[in-house]
């Protein structure tokens, strides 16, 4: 797809001192920038969880209590897969080796999604573009809007009390629907012009959705019967759906964070000021939070350094931090999860008007 908007990346002071800073760090620690053997054991113990609470779903089948509970953890298992697997391996820092960043990317063709698809919308639209509306597909929202730009509708004054919903089907509406269009249209949300869908990926994607296909919902069928197997893949996909599109929105649709009008084709910061400008962190000092959404919740870290591993955020944070106050630039940060959760629901009350 052909770039339609240019940063102002001449003289770019701060860029050049925090790429600097940043090397020195990783030289003077004798670390490599992708992941290290923290992230290998994450991973394992994520696949080994996702194995064990399927078997007990679909061939244990314990009381219908105890399988509720365990489809709430299977929902957030599939996300933190997500988050820790595919999303460093889509952007080949979880290993040196290219082969095993591409295998493992396509956990998320084993989680309904596809790969192909989401390095062009993720990776390249949204880690680029952040926050301009048509350039950002992450912001194009059905039924919401969550930029200036975007047309009120009438529907838009309910938003505050329907998001809840959007964000729990999201999950099943990607990976049953949402593909599917992407792959007839062959483009990427309301961009009109045709994304280059080579055989082999047209190949993959079909190959992928009937094998998810019959993971989750044949062989569940066969074994537990059509309306637990609906039932499970509705709670799972909820949880899983409500967590994904959560994370997301608390570090770019916050009060905070700046949507900015492109008029004239072209942003007036340098690319890396303008990713601190439309990007959070919240609740950094949480481990467990940290453990589990695989560093996303240092989403400005992670804008900066797509390429690094998320297990050096945290170093990386004091790095950023301070050359930020250093270039007197605004830093975004929420101490807790509630309090980005209250400033993105009032960025959607906002946009509603």
């Amino acid at each position: 797809m052909t770039p339609t908007i240019k940063f102002n990346n001449v003289n770019a002071l701060f860029s050049r001192a925090l790429k600097e800073k940043t090397n020195q760090y990783f030289k003077e620690t004798l670390q490599k920038k992708t992941g290290n053997r923290r992230i290998f054991i994450k991973a394992t113990i994520l696949l080994l969880t996702f194995v064990a609470l399927y078997s007990l779903l679909v061939f244990v089948q314990p009381h219908w209590a105890i399988s509720i509970v365990l489809c709430i953890l299977f929902g957030i298992n599939l996300a933190a897969i997500g988050f820790n697997i595919m999303h460093d391996a889509g952007h080949n820092s979880f290993s040196e080796s290219k082969r095993l960043n591409t295998f493992l990317s396509y956990s998320l063709n084993l989680l309904g999604g596809n790969i192909y698809f989401w390095k062009l919308k993720h990776n390249i639209a949204h880690h680029t573009y952040t926050n301009i509306d048509g350039e950002d597909h992450d912001i194009e929202v059905k039924f919401m809007r969550i930029h200036h730009d975007q047309k009120l509708r009438k529907h838009h004054r309910y938003q505050r009390f329907y998001f809840p919903l959007l964000y729990g089907i999201s999950y099943l509406a990607w990976i049953f629907y949402q593909d599917y269009e992407k792959y007839f249209r062959q483009r990427m949300g309301n961009n009109p012009e045709k994304f280059h869908f080579p055989l082999q990926e047209k190949l993959i994607f079909w190959t992928s959705k009937i094998f998810h296909f019959g993971l989750f919902v044949v062989v569940p069928v066969l074994t537990v019967g059509w309306l637990s197997t609906l039932l499970g893949l509705l709670i799972a996909g909820a949880v899983c759906g409500m967590s994904l599109a959560t994370v997301f929105q608390l570090a770019h649709v916050v009060s905070e964070t700046e949507f900015k009008t492109i008029d004239e084709a072209k942003v007036k910061e340098e690319w890396m000021i303008h990713q601190i400008q439309s990007t959070a962190n919240f609740s950094t000092k949480s481990k467990v939070l940290t453990w589990i959404l695989g560093g996303l919740n240092y989403q400005v870290e992670h804008h900066l350094f797509p390429k690094i591993s998320h297990v050096h955020y945290p170093a990386l944070n004091r790095i950023v931090r301070q050359t930020c106050q250093e270039y007197n630039i605004k830093y975004n940060e929420f101490k807790s999860f509630w309090a980005a959760f209250r400033s993105h629901v009032e960025v959607i009350h906002a946009m509603s008007r």
